[in-house]
Order: structure tokens, then C-alpha cells, then sequence
């Protein structure tokens, strides 16, 4: 028996319908608003959800969705990565908040 995975854009819309209407974009020591009038630090934010995507042929495809929400600014939204895809210059905090557990 084969099970249904939804796909990112799938899972995303989803989301989308439970509210987390922002983009967020990652930067080396929080994640900013899509509009970038916000910048969240680790400690602004909560991970309650991941998806992980693998890809079907090319690892390139490979990567994590993340339901964000800041209870202090009101927000929630989606932040898309790749797997393992960190800059060098991200700090400690944020490798930590959004490594997996």
C-alpha cells in the first residue's frame, strides 16, 4: 500500500489556509518578514511545524518547509530551505532553531 504525500506547494497551500499567510526569507541571525519590515530573532519566533522534502531524482530538490509563528508581532508565515543549505555566516542561535530534534 503506497501512501499520499502531499507535495510542497500541496503542503504550503494548506498552511496558507491555517493562516500562515507571511514569506519569511532566512538571514545569517533571524528570518525577515516577507515585505522585510520585520526581522525576527530566534528568540522572536516558534517552529511549530516542519515538512521535509526529498527529491525524487536530484538531491538538489531536497527541502524543509517551516510553519513559523511570533506570537510577539502577531505573525505566521512559511520559510522554505534546503537541507543542510546554511551560510557560513548563520549564527549558532539560529543553526540550533532550525536544526531538527
Amino acid at each position: 500500500m503506497v501512501s499520499y504525500m502531499p507535495t510542497l506547494s500541496e503542503r504550503m497551500n494548506e498552511l496558507r489556509l491555517k493562516g500562515y499567510k507571511e514569506d519569511f526569507n532566512i538571514q545569517c541571525d533571524g528570518i525577515d518578514s516577507g515585505n522585510g519590515c520585520i526581522k525576527l530573532s530566534p528568540d522572536d519566533f516558534h517552529i511549530d511545524a516542519y515538512y521535509r522534502f526529498e527529491g525524487q531524482s536530484d538531491p538538489a530538490d531536497e527541502a524543509v518547509l517551516y510553519a513559523i509563528s511570533s506570537e510577539r508581532y502577531g505573525l505566521k508565515g512559511l520559510l522554505v530551505n534546503g537541507y543542510g543549505v546554511y551560510s557560513d555566516d548563520m549564527t549558532n542561535e539560529m543553526l540550533k532553531k532550525l536544526s531538527f530534534k
